[in-house]
C-alpha cells in the first residue's frame, strides 16, 4: 500500500473484518482434517513449475522454432496436472463445503477454472486432432497458460484471505 500513512490502516483493518470469513468454524475443521487439503498442498506448486517450465519452453519455440516436441510433452504434462487438480479440488470442495463445484466461497475461481479447463481442452483437441499449425497450438497453450494465470493468483488471494481470517481470528 505505497503512499498511505498509519491513519489508514483502522479503516482497511475494518474493512478485512466487516466481511465473511472465508471458512466457517466447521468447513475450518474438515478442511484441516482433510486429506485432500495436502493433495491441493502439494498439486499447486507441482503444476506451477510445470508451468513455469513448459512456458520457456513454448516460447523458445516461438521464438527459435527449436523444441517443439519438448513444448508439446510440457504442454500435455501441464494438462494432466490441470485435470489432476481439478478432480481432486472438486473432492477437497465437496469435502470442505458440501458442494462438488462452485461453493460460495469459491464461486469465481471455479467460474474461471472452467474457461482454464476449455482453453487446455482445446489445445487437446487441436494437437490431437491435428487443427491448426504447430505455431498455432502453442499460442492456445499461451491463451490457456494466461488463464490459467489469472486463476492461479484469484486462489494465492483466496489463500491469504483465509490466512488474514485465521490471524484474526487468532487475535479476537
Amino acid at each position: 500500500m505505497h503512499g498511505h500513512d498509519t491513519a489508514d490502516r483502522p479503516a482497511a483493518s475494518h474493512r478485512a473484518t466487516a466481511r465473511k470469513p472465508l471458512y466457517t468454524p466447521e468447513e475450518r475443521r474438515r478442511r484441516d482434517s482433510s486429506r485432500w487439503t495436502l493433495v491441493q498442498g502439494i498439486l499447486a506448486p507441482l503444476q506451477f513449475l510445470a508451468f513455469l517450465i513448459s512456458l520457456g519452453l513454448v516460447l523458445r519455440t516461438l521464438l527459435t522454432g527449436e523444441g517443439a516436441a519438448a513444448a508439446d510433452l510440457s504442454i500435455l504434462v501441464k494438462v494432466v496436472l490441470l485435470y489432476t487438480i481439478m478432480i481432486t479440488g472438486s473432492i477437497w470442495e465437496k469435502v470442505v463445503f458440501d458442494k462438488w463445484l462452485f461453493a460460495p466461497a469459491f464461486y469465481w475461481e471455479d467460474v474461471f477454472s472452467m474457461l482454464v479447463l476449455a482453453l487446455h481442452s482445446a489445445w487437446l483437441v487441436a494437437h490431437f486432432g491435428g487443427y491448426g499449425s504447430p505455431q498455432q497450438q502453442l499460442w492456445l497453450a499461451l491463451a490457456a497458460y494466461a488463464a490459467y494465470a489469472v486463476n492461479a493468483m484469484q486462489f494465492l488471494l483466496k489463500l491469504r484471505a483465509a490466512r488474514l481470517d485465521h490471524a484474526a481470528g487468532l487475535t479476537a
